[in-house]
Order: structure tokens, then C-alpha cells, then sequence
């Protein structure tokens, strides 16, 4: 026993004395020389985040593009059997928050990086990228100091004429804030609705038979490590009828919550653009918040939908989608679950995932505008 004890005691010492020289031969060598011949390689898990981003080409329903908040962006030929990243080498920035392929030529893509939907972690971006060979190439085309790219609006005969919505810094105020627009294609910017340091804009609509009409929801919202605040008395919608070189704020045209609210999301109908729809965030009724119609343009409003469930986790949610008809009766609700109100009903139809394993968290929608049954709807992975 006591022979066994010398030999074991025997190997402990040379081992210190090993590994002694060892770290101190290591402690003369560059870090650089060390770790040269090591090579990353990715362990999982093999998914990009949420995605709250997706765009597609029109004349090819099986054609798309989707956004994820930590991958990049993704390009697929055949309805999402098959994927392809398009971005990584070009982008400095996987985060994406907004993607808008041009109406008149799908080989023009922008694309905005930023995540929008800013829950306890989230992640920014540096601005927006502009492909003009359907996502061969890309190239960075500015608004770096907007951290979040929240909506994208192309003119739907003018690639070149395009605007970004940016909710700016929500950790802090910045002025890198608001509407932006171009007409040289991205080359250079102009801030045409800034409401204040704190306050952005998150989600926009075009009206589909003038491009010069458009609407804005502009969110006060921040976070501070023990905190979030969302609404404010700056919180509100706005509309410009002239390519956004003036605007004016609907807020609380009649119909309207009259007191501060949240966040919003609006869209306006494809064929019918006096209906626009707005679900908004506020202390209403007794409600959340609620789903509000117009049928003149925005002058005056319904509140036609208090289910609490829409409005429930705002920060996260809130965009809306009209369905592809005439009239305009149908709408969508990305939430945990996809609602839709049905023609001829007042309570949203709840879609539940169409396979166990899928993930319930509906990020945005994209409805098909040449094929109407067609559609893509992003989420959390």
C-alpha cells in the first residue's frame, strides 16, 4: 500500500511540474500564434431567430424572401422547401426587421436591418441594404444611426421612390428617427415626419391607388435594464397626402381613443383604399386596446373588435393585413396564434399551428397579390 501511495505521489509531482512548464512556455508565446491554427465552426442550435420580416415577387407565388432577427436573410424558389442565405456576405448585420421587393422590377430588394418587436432581448441594426440583381449582391445604402428599421413602402411604379420607417434608439434618444425617404434609389435620404428624440415611427401603409397618400404609427416606447415603457402622449397616426412633404396627425380624429396610447399597426384595404384599419394599444372601454375601421380615409373611425387577446402583448405584436377581396371584410392578426375575422362574424377565427412541433408566435404576414389564396407567415423558431 505504501509502495502504491510513493508511485501515485511520484506522478502527481510531474504533472504540476508538466503543467508548470507548460503555461509557462504558453505565457511567452503571442496569443495570435496560439490560436492560428484553430477554426470556428458553428454547434447549434441551426436556427436564425425570430422572423419578422417577409417579402415575395408577386408574378411567382413559390418565390420569397424572409428576414430572421439573428440569421440574415433567406431566399426560397419552391414555397419554403428549400432555403438559401442571400446576405451573409454582404451584410455586417444579421438582423433583420423589414423587407420590401419593388413592385415594378422584383430584382430591386431593400431590406432593413433591426428588430422592432423589442421585448427584454432584442437586437439593433446598422441601417439599410439595397440589392438591384433579385439578392446576388447587395450593398449598404445608409441610415446606420436609426438602429431599428421597423417598414419599408416602395412606390409601386418607381423603384427609386422609397421610404423606411425607423423607431430609433430605445435605449436612449436619438434623432435618427421617424419617416425617411428616397428618390435617387437609397442613395441619398431625406427625414420627412419627426415627431421627437423618443418617439418613432413602426409600422406604415401606402394606399394602393395613390403612392403619395401614406399613413404612419409613430410609438414612444424605451427600456432601461429595470424597465419598459411603451405609449405616451407622443404616441399617435399620421397621414401625408403628398409623398410625405406634410403630414397630419389623426390621433384622435373622431372614434379614436382620446387618451395616450401605445403602440399601433394599420393597413389600408387593397381594394378599397377609403377602409383602413387600425389596432392600437390603449386604455379603452375597459379594454387593452382595440381593432378600429374607417371608411373614409381615416376622418372618422369605428371600434369594432375589443377581444383583449389582440392587443395583449403589444411591444410584440400588433400589425394587421387585409385580406385580398372585395369588399374588404377580412383581416389578419399575427399573434401567438393567427386570428382572422371572418365575414359575417365579430369574433376572430383563431388558427392554431398546423403541425404540433410548429411554433406558436406569428410574426408578420404576406398575402400574394397576384394569388390571392397564397401566403407566408413568418415566426419565432
Amino acid at each position: 500500500m505504501a509502495g502504491q501511495s510513493r508511485i501515485l505521489a511520484r506522478f502527481v509531482f510531474f504533472l504540476s511540474a508538466l503543467l508548470v512548464a507548460t503555461f509557462a512556455t504558453a505565457a511567452n508565446v503571442p496569443t495570435g500564434e496560439l490560436l492560428h491554427a484553430l477554426q470556428w465552426r458553428n454547434v447549434g442550435p441551426y436556427v436564425g431567430g425570430r422572423s419578422i420580416a417577409v417579402a415575395g415577387v408577386a408574378s411567382e407565388p413559390s418565390h420569397f424572401y424572409m428576414g430572421t432577427t439573428d440569421g440574415g436573410v433567406w431566399e426560397t424558389h419552391d414555397y419554403g422547401q428549400a432555403w438559401k442565405n442571400i446576405s451573409d456576405a454582404y451584410f455586417k448585420n444579421n438582423v433583420i426587421g423589414a423587407i420590401a421587393v419593388a413592385p415594378s422590377d422584383p430584382k430591386i430588394i431593400y431590406v432593413g436591418t433591426g428588430e422592432s418587436d423589442i421585448r427584454n432581448t432584442f437586437l439593433t441594426g446598422e441601417g439599410m441594404y439595397k440589392s438591384v440583381d433579385a439578392g446576388k449582391t447587395w450593398q449598404h445604402i445608409g441610415l446606420d444611426a436609426t438602429h431599428i428599421i421597423s417598414w419599408i413602402l416602395i412606390d409601386p411604379k418607381n423603384p427609386d421612390v422609397v421610404y423606411a420607417s425607423a423607431l430609433g434608439h430605445v435605449w436612449g434618444p436619438n434623432p435618427e428617427r421617424g419617416v425617411f425617404k428616397s428618390t435617387d434609389g437609397g442613395k441619398t435620404w431625406n427625414k420627412v415626419l419627426y415627431i421627437n428624440d423618443h418617439t418613432g415611427v413602426v409600422t406604415m401603409a401606402m394606399d394602393p391607388t395613390d403612392s403619395n397618400t401614406l399613413y404612419a404609427t409613430a410609438w414612444q416606447a424605451s427600456r432601461a435594464a429595470w424597465t419598459f415603457s411603451s405609449g405616451g402622449p407622443d404616441s399617435g397616426i399620421y397621414k401625408s397626402t403628398d409623398g410625405g412633404a406634410h403630414w397630419t396627425n389623426i390621433t384622435h380624429n373622431p372614434g379614436l381613443p382620446t387618451g395616450i396610447i401605445g403602440k399601433a399597426g394599420i393597413a389600408v384595404a387593397p381594394s378599397d383604399p377609403n377602409v383602413v384599419y387600425t389596432l392600437i394599444q390603449a386604455n379603452y372601454q375597459g379594454h387593452f386596446g382595440g381593432l378600429f375601421r374607417s371608411g373614409d380615409a381615416g376622418r372618422t373611425w369605428a371600434f369594432v373588435n375589443g377581444d383583449d387577446e389582440l392587443p395583449r402583448r403589444a411591444f410584440y405584436y400588433m400589425r394587421v393585413f387585409l385580406m385580398l377581396r372585395r369588399p374588404p371584410r377580412s383581416t389578419l392578426f399575427p399573434y401567438t396564434t393567427l386570428f382572422r375575422s371572418a365575414p359575417g362574424s365579430t369574433w376572430p377565427v383563431n388558427f392554431t399551428s398546423p403541425t404540433p412541433s410548429a411554433p406558436a408566435d406569428r410574426k408578420s404576414t404576406r398575402l400574394n397579390s397576384s394569388h390571392r389564396n397564397t401566403s407566408r407567415m413568418p415566426s419565432s423558431a
